[in-house]
């Protein structure tokens, strides 16, 4: 294509139309890792958990323990609050690990579901700046021409005079 005054505008025209494509596809891949990163934060969060439930559970023990060598012998025994700390521990920690399971599983199936999404919607994208950049082309040969066809009749105006 010969160059002519609109050239630089087209080319400009056209870096800016495949920035933003590129800019489109790297939202959607920023917004696929960010979900995956959540599903992960919220997994990890499951171990933290259990860590302070047994940290907890360690110190209600120990209180119980320090009390216990605070008083006479025999004079009270706290085998069952233990067991019962110990259940009421184990019951929650259960149920959070239920409770997590089930949010990580969902964000999992949103997480295909919006792999699924983003390929089409790329697709989609792709196709439609392909057809935009197509036509852009068409425009910038169709200018072009008339430019070469403006030149020429400027050229043959001046050597007739």
């Amino acid at each position: 294509m010969t160059q002519n005054p609109f050239t630089a505008v087209f080319d400009a025209q056209r870096t800016a139309i495949e920035q933003s494509q590129s800019l489109t596809h790297d939202a959607l891949e920023a917004q696929k890792t960010s979900i995956g990163a959540f599903g992960d934060a919220v997994e990890s969060s499951g171990s933290l958990f259990e860590s302070n439930a047994e940290l907890t559970k360690g110190a209600v023990h120990a209180y119980f323990d320090a009390l216990e060598a605070s008083l006479p012998e025999e004079a009270a025994e706290f085998d069952e609050v233990r067991e019962l700390v110990d259940e009421g521990f184990d019951s929650a920690t259960e149920a959070q690990s239920q409770s997590l399971e089930a949010v990580v599983e969902a964000i999992e199936e949103s997480e295909a579901a919006y792999d699924e999404f983003a390929a089409s919607y790329a697709e989609v994208v792709d196709t439609s700046f392909d057809a935009y950049l197509e036509a852009h082309e068409q425009v910038e040969e169709n200018v072009s021409s008339v430019a070469e066809n403006v030149e020429e009749a400027a050229e043959e105006i001046d050597v007739s005079a």
